[in-house]
């Protein structure tokens, strides 16, 4: 009797252990989509960067889940953010390049004399697919919506209204704050100015409003969808958070050339931009705003919070923003650079505190994954996405593909291309003369060593499976420019290799002398004195 009174003891104790570490989860938890524009891989301090500060972002993602070899669904914009809303690929929903990109024969007017025409490619987000505030919407969530949207415009009844958001703040057909800049007034037809808001930046400003709808709705459930047009170009800061990292440059040491070639396009070599990493800091500050109005509001135990981007970094074109090493590459190319991104979910009853999971997963995950912590159980429409919540509880998921498809030439250097991740192997196709390489991310994160001779097998396979998979869903591509000229386009690639990066080097220098001045207000963000 003694003995049995004593094992009923240590079960129930079991049990008491059990609880308290995996208390019972929410049925219809709050959720918190923080997605940022142009974001790079190591463009935060908790992924490893000594250049940017991200206190904010970091305290969350010590207390999530991290995972290592998160991606972007494509390595720019547009696709990639239709992929967070549908959770399927690109080469499924259809947008494959950003909505405004020229497609084919339109591309010859940006001179660039390429090999391809590139694809017709959908120029709106598809009414026929449920998206994830739809789906959420069905189980009574009150949806919100800030920031870049870049999906449709107000004319194509493509605006975040007419895809399952209640609000709309800022979300319209732009890829940037091309109006108004980062400092107000923003000028933003779907987001009000206010006068005492005046110099506010527009990462803080898309987080009060964010803050506004959190508190107008701490009664009901809610996804609450923060999408920051910070870090896009064109980049700007306020002069304080320039001076504090362009001495920070200082200190760790300038080099004399802050740029090389890569493939097509300068490439920047070191993360020492001081108004790319103020504007960094402005968008972590807006995060933590965020944060401790969940707290302040007691709803932070009740909310999922997501982290990501949804490309790689700016390395060349655009601003030439930031550098990722170890990664190759950067936002528009093929390499990892160019998808592979922060990647951070919160789930406060998960006991996650930081832990780094190096599960392969990407965009089209967060779709079932956050459904599946809502409770909807039945979803309407096949997708390409898988729930990750048993790596969230400390299980792990079977090896699958991921795939890419990206038939156009990239603003920033990038080649028409489509790709497969199964495992640690990398295949990557190229559109214009149907070469392929093949890496081996695990021990070449840097896709130095293309090993395509060696594994002549392994590189059929995964090529034979990636062709097959575009073939049957009836993907988009690239075509041959019967005007192609070889060399005019050698006469582009050359003038890259001396006029561009020269004129690169000056602007990097001017950007870290000590009378760097961009205006006088300094875009907006104090009086004129």
């Amino acid at each position: 009797m003694k003995q049995t009174k004593i094992l009923l003891l240590y079960i129930f104790s079991l049990a008491m252990v059990s609880c308290k570490s995996n208390p019972e989860p929410p049925s219809n938890p709050n959720i918190v989509f923080i997605l940022v524009d142009d974001l790079g891989y190591n463009d935060v301090s908790f992924m490893g960067s000594e250049f940017y500060e991200t206190p904010n972002i970091d305290k969350v993602a010590s207390k999530g889940m991290i995972f290592t070899n998160g991606y972007a669904n494509s390595a720019v914009c547009s696709p990639s953010r239709a992929s967070l809303m549908t959770g399927r690929f690109t080469a499924v929903h259809g947008i494959t390049d950003w909505i405004g990109a020229p497609q084919g024969e339109a591309w010859r007017s940006y001179k660039r004399y390429s090999k391809l025409l590139p694809a017709e490619y959908n120029h709106q987000l598809s009414k026929e697919i449920t998206t994830l505030p739809e789906a959420l919407k069905q189980e009574g969530y009150k949806t919100f919506f800030a920031g870049k949207w870049h999906l449709g415009s107000a004319e194509e009844n493509s605006l975040p209204t007419d895809h399952g958001f209640d609000i709309n703040k800022g979300g319209y057909h732009v890829g940037g704050p091309y109006s108004g800049g980062y400092f107000s007034p923003f000028e933003n037809p779907f987001m009000e100015d206010f006068e005492e808001e005046k110099g506010i930046s527009l990462s803080m400003k898309l987080a009060k409003e964010t803050n506004l709808f959190i508190e107008q709705n701490k009664e009901e459930k809610f996804l609450a969808y923060l999408s920051f047009y910070a870090v896009h170009a064109p980049i700007q800061t306020s002069k304080e958070k320039w001076s504090k990292y362009r001495n920070k440059a200082e200190a760790m040491g300038i080099d004399s050339t802050g740029f090389e070639m890569e493939r097509v396009l300068p490439a920047r070599k070191y993360q020492d931009n001081p108004v790319y990493a103020g504007l960094i800091e402005q968008m972590d500050e807006a995060v933590g705003a965020v944060v401790d109005q969940l707290e302040k509001l007691g709803l932070s135990e009740n909310t999922i919070i997501v982290f990501t981007s949804d490309n790689g970094g700016v390395v060349s074109g655009d601003n030439y923003s930031t550098n990722l090493d170890p990664l190759r590459g950067g936002k528009g190319y093929q390499w990892e650079g160019g998808t592979r991104i922060p990647y951070m979910i919160y789930v406060p009853w998960l006991e996650n505190n930081g832990q780094r999971n190096d599960t392969p997963v990407s965009g089209v995950d967060f779709y079932p994954t956050l459904l599946d912590f809502a409770g909807v159980n039945e979803i309407s429409q096949p997708l390409d996405g898988q729930s990750i919540r048993p790596v969230l509880e400390g299980g792990t998921l079977e090896e699958r593909s991921i795939y890419w498809h990206y038939p156009h030439y990239g603003n920033q250097g990038g080649e028409p291309n489509s790709s497969i991740r199964k495992g640690d192997w990398k295949l990557i196709h190229y559109w214009e003369d149907g070469h392929e390489e093949l890496y081996n991310l695990g021990n070449d994160l840097g896709e130095v060593n293309d090993l395509i001779k060696e594994n002549p097998e392994i590189a059929s396979s995964l090529s034979k499976e990636l062709l097959g998979w575009l073939d049957s869903n009836q993907a988009n591509y690239a075509h041959i420019d019967p005007l192609y000229n070889p060399d005019s386009a050698a006469i582009v690639l050359e003038n890259y290799k001396t006029n561009l990066i020269q004129r690169l080097e000056n602007q990097r220098k001017n950007m870290l002398s000590k009378t760097f001045q961009p205006n006088k207000d300094w875009w907006g963000s104090k009086t004129v004195d």
